[in-house]
């Protein structure tokens, strides 16, 4: 427990900082111990040091050594023992200020190195403390906050689960709040650091602060002044809209390759972790699987896949050191919060008498990205690899069209199959005429469907082989069983990896047609295998002749060859295919679609829809650089235009009309009815009875997740179980409601709660699926509840500022759809403003209980709207002048010197906070000036208006200043905030940044 003063406040703890005036000293490791011995106990200098000369000379070398403290901040230096907190797992000190970041530096690093464990200096208010959960003695700082005793006047530290969930006489445990809130220490726990201690600290950047987390894994010792001895970064290309020839094509791709590659193998090999707990089961064939969780893991940073290799080792006392390598069966979900690690058969027995010491690793494979790069090379170096009318169009060449002379099917039936609608069959016939065809499918309008038949009619007219792939194996699978429907021969490749991972088409996957057709010497060798004997190296090579003169012949009889765009690039697919279609196209990266085209391709269909979300990049740098942008994309780019289906058939006619008319031009069609979509006798309070949504305004926090590199948000994950409880009562099954969210914090905690909490049986609450908005693209569910968790001060937020992911959340449920959020933050971005709009004037923005909602009244933020000198930003986070001079991007999440809360808008999007050095404050004001079309005027606690916004708003009772664009008397907002008051920048002079560095 921390004892306060008794007339203290509880909102006082979590907001002011206490009345301290203790400074700490900069002080060399032997500083105090010679001082002590210069002074007498009446506090006296000894004759040796009263000479005041002596004593300025003595200060001034003392000065000159500029000492540091052992607990200075290993970022800025600052050494103010009640400013500072220390890690206890690297041992490190870091202050409570954002100098150079967007977080405070203690948790900056803890975010950064995955560290838990927060002390204090033990010349603090609260002296040498390790911070812990009261109750059960928790110590993960993420995880820890606080409620006040109500019987003295202490407050009690508290872990969010399970302990402040526990109802106790002596707690309020209603009033919990973090000890960490807007990314900061609370200041009663770390003070921020006062002005005098901030100037006197060490200028960092935030890229500086990024580069020394990373040194420290191979060098803990390492120092600012290490990172800036090393050799700048070498700059990697930026993709192009159209290319010379295939060489530069493969110079500009191949290096944004290589960078996404390393920086996925730098990520993964960081994200092991050890002393975990480990729960061991015997599976069929005594293959042994290890469970376990790992607080390291976020599925939104780490690209982790069913599959993939991990090693488990134990080096304890208990039992002899154990390695055993495996791939991951199952990750993370809604039914369960551990991997599960089959191991490899043949490994060595585990020691499945123990559940603790355990450490838990990823591997890293390159195959992924080696296949990128062969594909690249062959492209520009194998003439046979592609057509030339392909070759040049990938180019960005001007190519006269071609059109194939085909026997058409006369009818577009299939047999024992759904009827297709116009759009689709007007986009088939398309297709088959074509050598390169775009298809949109805008959510649920059957682009699996038409994918399928598309081949279907492909095969019959061609009678070859087709291939058939997608970025993922889930949308592989999804084809592959429509195509086996259609009555094709299909065989589907996937990784070996994978060959145990349950499926819906098992039955086609190459491994098993092997193990049904083997015989004779073939079929012993692979029971031989199956029971753990290891081959001589003669049966060896017997083995493998046999096997790929079997799998050849397999591959021959099919008419269809499945598997997603990297396993095209397997040894075992060494034959041409002319006719190739990748489905999801838009959500692989161009060098990734490239791996299955270079087979030979001569007809290539591609399916997608880039209103959705597109490829994952998780090299920053790599990301800017274009290797964010598909195929499909860049195409539509160079004016190739797709054909879009036009007639959803998942969605209620409401639910549907927003996605329409926000990303499809108002052309879809529903072809389901109303009637269809409404359940009678539903007794959901829907605020508009016959209109199956609602937005519920939610307006708790942000807070940190226990891994501390993800939000969740307890008042939105306490509406969550009340909706859904809600939709039991209705007579709603578990499995046809899904929870959908943009951070994996919140999926967690989700789970977690309707565990604890949930008013229904428990089971019931475990097959309700809650996973991200990224995992259900392409999926649906009859009820969708969307918990949007960005709260905070600064109105961030976040991933949700992607109108993309908007729109795949948006699109995922069939009979009703719940949005939790808080309108007040959301308003400012200019597609949720839409979407909330939308909802008002239909009477279904809400707020207040369950049983009694109300419309809400909350006053929306005026979305932000985009400058017209940046009208032309792109979505990769460039600004470009209307006469097409380049910006250079601004970060707007971490590297932030002075702080602004934009009205304009970032790359087509509401910009939410711009971080700029004030260094280069003066600049951009004369740029503005010189504009007047341009002129923005600042907001801060003084408003100042420039040029004819002075007048407009001198005439106007709007609160916020006005300007009017040319030829309109539309007036337009760009107001900019500056924050000055860690920084004292003259708010005047505060606007030029927005575009610095020029």
């Amino acid at each position: 427990m921390v004892e306060t003063s008794g007339n203290s406040e509880l909102e006082e703890l979590s907001s002011s900082p206490l009345d301290s005036n203790s400074v700490g000293s900069i002080n060399g490791d032997n500083l105090d111990d010679s001082f002590d011995q210069s002074i007498d106990s009446d506090g006296t200098l000894e004759n040796s040091l009263q000479d005041s000369f002596i004593v300025d000379e003595v200060e001034e070398e003392l000065g000159n050594l500029n000492l540091v403290s052992d607990h200075a901040c290993a970022y800025c230096s600052i050494d103010s023992p009640t400013s500072v907190a220390k890690c206890n797992d690297c041992k490190k000190w870091f202050c409570n200020s954002k100098i150079g970041c967007s977080s405070s530096h203690i948790v900056n690093h803890l975010v950064a190195s995955h560290h838990k464990v927060v002390s204090l200096h033990e010349d603090s208010d609260f002296g040498d403390t390790v911070l812990e959960c009261y109750n059960c003695g928790c110590q993960n700082i993420f995880l820890l906050g606080f409620v006040a005793a109500k019987s003295e006047a202490v407050v009690v530290i508290l872990c969010r689960l399970p302990c402040a969930q526990t109802k106790n006489v002596n707690w309020d445990t209603d009033q919990w709040q973090p000890l960490i809130d807007n990314r900061q220490l609370l200041s009663w726990v770390a003070e921020e650091p006062s002005d005098e201690d901030k100037l006197k600290a060490s200028r960092i950047t935030r890229s500086q602060i990024s580069k020394l987390e990373v040194k420290w894994r191979s060098n803990k010792d390492a120092t600012v002044k290490d990172i800036e001895d090393l050799e700048a970064q070498e700059e990697v290309p930026t993709a192009l809209l159209k290319y010379t020839d295939a060489y530069e094509y493969q110079r500009t791709f191949g290096p944004l390759v290589l960078h996404e590659a390393n920086y996925d193998k730098q990520l993964r090999e960081s994200q092991g972790l050890e002393h975990i707990s480990v729960t061991w089961t015997l599976a069929q064939k005594n293959q042994y699987l290890a469970s376990f969780m790992l607080s390291t893991y976020d599925s939104n940073d780490l690209k982790v896949n069913v599959g993939d290799e991990m090693i488990l080792r134990y080096s304890g006392l208990l039992h002899p050191a154990w390695e055993g390598r495996g791939y991951i069966l199952r990750l993370p979900g809604s039914i369960q919060q551990e991997f599960t690690l089959e191991l490899k058969k043949g490994s060595k027995n585990p020691p499945t008498n123990l559940n603790t010491g355990f450490t838990a690793e990823f591997v890293w494979k390159g195959t992924t990205y080696d296949r990128m790069q062969d594909a690249l090379k062959k492209f520009a170096v194998d003439k046979k690899s592609i057509s030339g009318y392909l070759y040049y169009k990938i180019l960005g060449h001007d190519v006269p069209e071609i059109k194939f002379d085909v026997n058409m099917p006369k009818d577009f039936t299939i047999p024992n199959f759904t009827a297709l609608n116009q759009s689709q069959k007007k986009a088939i016939s398309h297709v088959l005429q074509q050598p390169l065809s775009l298809i949109q499918g805008p959510p649920g309008t059957g682009k699996t469907v038409t994918s399928a038949a598309i081949v279907y009619f492909l095969s019959k007219m061609h009678k070859e082989h087709i291939l058939v792939c997608a970025p993922s194996n889930v949308a592989v699978d999804h084809i592959a069983s429509k195509l086996r429907d259609m009555g094709l021969k299909i065989v589907r490749l996937t990784a070996r990896s994978r060959e145990d991972v349950e499926s819906s088409v098992m039955d086609l996957s190459l491994h098993n047609l092997l193990k049904r057709s083997a015989k004779g010497e073939l079929k012993r060798y692979l029971n031989l295998k199956d029971s753990g004997v290891e081959l001589t190296n003669k049966q060896s090579r017997a083995y493998v002749k046999l096997l790929r003169k079997l799998e050849f012949e397999i591959f021959k009889k099919a008419d269809v060859v499945c598997c997603t765009c990297v396993c095209a690039g397997d040894r075992r697919l060494e034959r041409k295919f002319k006719y190739v279609l990748i489905d999801e196209s838009t959500q692989a990266s161009e060098p990734e679609c490239l791996i299955p085209m270079v087979k030979g391709a001569k007809q290539v269909v591609l399916v997608g829809d880039h209103q959705q979300l597109g490829p994952v990049i998780l090299d920053r740098k790599a990301d800017k650089a274009g290797l964010k942008q598909s195929l499909f994309e860049r195409l539509i780019q160079l004016g190739h235009v797709p054909i879009r289906l036009e007639i959803q058939y998942r969605m209620h006619p409401h639910l549907s009309e927003f996605s329409s008319n926000t990303f499809y031009d108002g052309v879809l069609q529903n072809g389901v009815t109303i009637e269809e979509r409404t359940i009678s006798n539903n007794s959901f309070p829907w605020p508009i009875s016959d209109i199956p949504m609602m937005f519920w305004a939610n307006y708790g926090r942000e807070e940190i997740s226990a891994n501390g590199t993800s939000y969740l948000n307890r008042i939105e994950a306490i509406n969550c179980e009340r909706v859904i409880s809600r939709l039991f009562k209705d007579g709603v099954k578990p499995e046809q409601i899904g929870v959908v969210t943009p951070y994996e914090g919140q999926r967690a905690y989700i789970v977690q709660y309707m565990q604890m909490n949930g008013a229904m049986d428990k089971d019931m609450y475990l097959n309700v699926e809650v996973a991200s908005v990224d995992s259900f693209q392409g999926r649906e569910k009859d009820y969708i509840i969307l918990s949007c968790v960005r709260a905070n001060d600064q109105k961030s937020i976040g991933f949700l500022v992607e109108p993309r992911r908007l729109n795949v959340a948006l699109t995922r449920a069939k009979y009703g759809l719940v949005i939790l959020g808080n309108p007040t933050s959301l308003s400012r971005n200019s597609t949720w403003n839409d979407l909330l709009v939308h909802f008002r004037e239909k009477g279904c923005l809400v707020e207040g209980t369950m049983d009694n909602l109300q419309l809400c009244t909350v006053q929306l933020t005026r979305a932000k709207k985009r400058s017209r000198r940046f009208q032309n930003a792109d979505q990769n986070g460039s600004w470009q002048f209307d006469d097409g001079n380049e910006l250079q991007e601004v970060p707007f999440f971490n590297n932030r010197e002075v702080e602004a809360h934009s009205l304009m808008s970032f790359g087509g999007q509401a910009l939410d906070s711009v971080f700029m050095p004030s260094s280069n404050l003066s600049s951009f004001i004369e740029n503005q000036n010189s504009h007047p079309d341009n002129a923005v005027a600042i907001s801060t606690s003084v408003h100042s208006y420039q040029n004819r916004d002075e007048k407009n708003h001198a005439n106007s009772n709007d609160s916020q200043p006005r300007r009017y664009q040319k030829g309109t008397n539309t007036p337009h907002y760009d107001t900019v905030e500056v924050e000055d008051a860690e920084n004292h920048i003259n708010p005047l002079k505060a606007l030029n940044s927005l575009v610095s560095n020029k």
